[in-house]
């Protein structure tokens, strides 16, 4: 999976995102255009845009919506502090692969809302509606869904609705079934620990399950490397440690199951975490 999975499109045109704190606010306010260009360094964490991720490998996408400021239109958009994409145009991009590889399956995690009303959240359930049809899976059981399923019922994606609405539609899956615990931390060696407690600590058998290899930078860390980013300046030097225990993990109920990370393509971090799941057969053969 790819962590803020559409930020490789974050417009330095755009206006800030209505989350960001007041200071952020002020601080582009004052600096215009060159504050959003440093922002963006440390916003956007992935470069390749939706078909490239999915051509390499990434199943998983963490998606946080949000409505434009006095925007006429109600337009939904990809947002990370600035605006990214519109939804419309990255769900389209999403379906286009899937028509072309019909036994692929893909999680969209609808996990952040902001500015959004009733009525936006319905806009956005009937843009999926129009968007993948029959293609989306009804919210079942976690563990009866095995691609064998999947197929012979010709669904492809799984959408997973971190607001109440999902309750209400029958192809959202409601977010408590896809926990994302967070680190919220710049070190590297805690990050580790928590990802490993976490794991320990898992999941209720019905649900899935992201351990978030993803350090987060403070204030701090963003005014020290303001001009250089987040992926020199945290994500490329802590990628060897970070990539060491992502290779030692083993999949399956009491170990990792969806995996995502910043800048999904270094450090082999795809092939990796794909090479895991062949550990899950031969866990198999042995008790077999």
């Amino acid at each position: 999976g790819s962590h803020d999975s559409f930020s490789f499109y974050i417009d330095e045109a755009s206006p800030v995102g209505p989350e960001q704190p007041e200071t952020v606010q002020n601080f582009v306010s004052v600096f215009g255009t060159v504050a959003k260009k440093l922002m963006r360094k440390w916003l956007a964490t992935q470069t390749m845009n939706f078909s490239s991720q999915l051509g390499a490998g990434i199943r998983y996408f963490d998606l946080r919506i949000s409505t434009k400021p006095r925007d006429p239109d109600n337009e939904l958009y990809f947002a990370h502090g600035l605006f990214s994409a519109k939804v419309k145009e990255g769900l389209e991009e999403i379906n286009a692969f899937l028509i072309d590889h019909p036994k692929e399956v893909v999680f969209l995690d609808f996990n952040h809302f902001y500015g959004m009303q009733k009525y936006h959240h319905e806009k956005l359930v009937q843009m999926l509606k129009d968007t993948y049809g029959n293609k989306m899976c009804p919210a079942i059981f976690a563990h009866e869904v095995s691609l064998q399923y999947l197929w012979e019922k010709e669904h492809q994606v799984l959408v997973f609705y971190h607001s109440p609405v999902a309750l209400e539609v029958p192809f959202l899956w409601p977010g408590q079934m896809m926990p994302a615990p967070w680190a919220n931390t710049t070190d590297p060696e805690k990050l580790i620990q928590f990802l490993q407690a976490s794991i320990t600590e898992r999941r209720k058998k019905g649900s899935f399950f992201i351990s978030q290899v993803v350090l987060t930078p403070k204030a701090s860390t963003v005014v020290k490397g303001v001009a250089s980013g987040l992926r020199e300046t945290i994500t490329e030097r802590a990628l060897p440690a970070m990539m060491q225990w992502v290779r030692t993990q083993k999949p399956g109920e009491s170990g990792v199951n969806i995996i995502t990370a910043d800048f999904v393509e270094l450090g082999e971090f795809i092939s990796t975490v794909i090479k895991l799941n062949y550990a899950l057969d031969e866990g198999e053969d042995d008790t077999t």
